[in-house]
């Protein structure tokens, strides 16, 4: 039997990063989870303090750190709209100069990295559904483009590290994602509108609510993300569930489980919100075997849960 890899996971307390965190040490495996605790909760990962195969560092990614492992999943860097905006340099730094280092890692000890990158790198697309070689319509100095254009640049540098110092790379296009311990002001729609809906309020919709998203379920994308690091293909892949609903059909199927009397609100669309988002996933299919198994319906369950819980 191989025996157990070493495992840095950069944002390794936040949302996404928490549930590899439980995937990684399920199987085995030895985890170092590093996180500035910006987004990131303690409280996600507290089973494992104490576990002898588990390390808990609080560090910030745009400075270096040195480190021995086998393989750096670098999550780092606020997903959301509301947090990425909120400091947009440091969001930038986070992305371009947490990459750089962690590339310097990778190189130094022969780690393998995988960088969640987004959709965001498509910008506000003008071909639909994306695959992976459309190369996007990102407003370079918009309020969206500390982070859309620190994820390029970060794709960029994985690349070239990969050309010039032979640093084995795999590139993640993860799309919409949703599910238990996103944060309650985590301002993405899913959480927007059950934590509304949860408090008696009404749902908020910007524009028409006829824009489009696709919704991936937690357990998925980290299916997809382990898939991706043990395979051979560098990337950039998509991973998200190609299902497209419109916000308005999103905020009816929250609004039915939750308290169907609830009235829908309009708010104007803020500047730069992508109009359509669907992935192509046939890379991923044909590469990793991968697609994904829960639909909206069934993952909206547990993820309302989680947000009884934590309001309550």
């Amino acid at each position: 039997m191989a025996s157990p890899k070493r495992n840095l996971i950069t944002g390794g307390a936040g949302f996404v990063g928490s549930h590899l965190v439980d995937r990684l040490m399920a199987a085995g495996e030895e985890v170092i989870c590093l996180d500035n605790y910006f987004t990131g909760r303690k409280a996600n990962v507290a089973q494992w303090i104490g576990h002898p195969n588990f390390e808990l560092i609080r560090h910030d990614v745009t400075e270096p750190i040195r480190l021995e492992v086998d393989r750096i999943w670098h999550l780092a860097c606020p997903a959301s709209p509301v947090h990425y905006q909120h400091n947009p340099i440091k969001t930038a730094k986070t992305s371009f100069i947490g990459t750089y280092n962690m590339l310097g890692l990778a190189r130094r000890v022969g780690a393998r990295l995988l960088l969640a990158s987004t959709s965001e790198v498509y910008g506000d697309p003008e071909v639909h559904p994306q695959p992976e070689s459309y190369r996007g319509n990102v407003n370079t100095h918009g309020i969206r483009a500390c982070y859309d254009e620190g994820k390029r640049v970060a794709e960029t540098l994985c690349f070239d590290y990969q050309r010039m110092h032979g640093v084995e790379i795999r590139i993640v296009r993860i799309f919409n994602t949703y599910g238990p311990r996103m944060l309650p002001d985590d301002g993405r729609v899913v959480s927007n509108f059950i934590v509304q809906a949860l408090r008696g309020q009404p749902l908020t919709l910007y524009g028409t609510g006829s824009q489009t998203r696709s919704f991936c379920y937690v357990d998925d994308l980290v299916e997809g993300l382990i898939r991706l690091m043990n395979g051979s293909h560098p990337g950039p892949i998509n991973i998200g569930n190609p299902g497209e609903f419109t916000i308005r059909q999103l905020a009816e199927k929250v609004r039915e489980r939750i308290n169907p009397a609830l009235e829908l609100i309009y708010q104007p669309l803020p500047a730069d919100d992508p109009l359509q988002r669907q992935p192509v996933i046939d890379l991923a299919r044909e590469q990793l075997g991968w697609q994904p198994t829960v639909s909206l319906d069934q993952g909206l369950e547990p993820t309302i849960a989680h947000f009884r819980a934590a309001l309550a």
